[in-house]
């Protein structure tokens, strides 16, 4: 549902996949580990943040944006210090 509200295909996702690289990662989230991952679908950045479930050997697409310029580097890959 929110993919929708924030133009982000579902087909991006599952297009993108050999531009998948992790920025970030949040081992000890709440439920699951989770990772942020940078990609990109005709030259369109976005995030995704996927968690692992490695006891249902899965894993879930949280969320998906795309990043705002104020607080990413130029690439995307790097959040500006604050």
């Amino acid at each position: 549902m929110r993919l929708r509200e924030r133009s982000i295909p579902r087909k991006w996702i599952l297009l993108s996949v050999e531009y998948f690289e992790i920025i970030e990662s949040y081992p000890e989230d709440k439920y699951l580990p989770s990772y942020l991952v940078w990609s990109k679908f005709n030259e369109q950045i976005f995030h995704i943040l996927f968690a692992a479930d490695t006891q249902e050997n899965n894993v879930r697409i949280i969320t998906a944006y795309k990043p705002d310029p104020q607080e990413w580097i130029k690439n995307m890959k790097q959040r500006i210090k604050k």
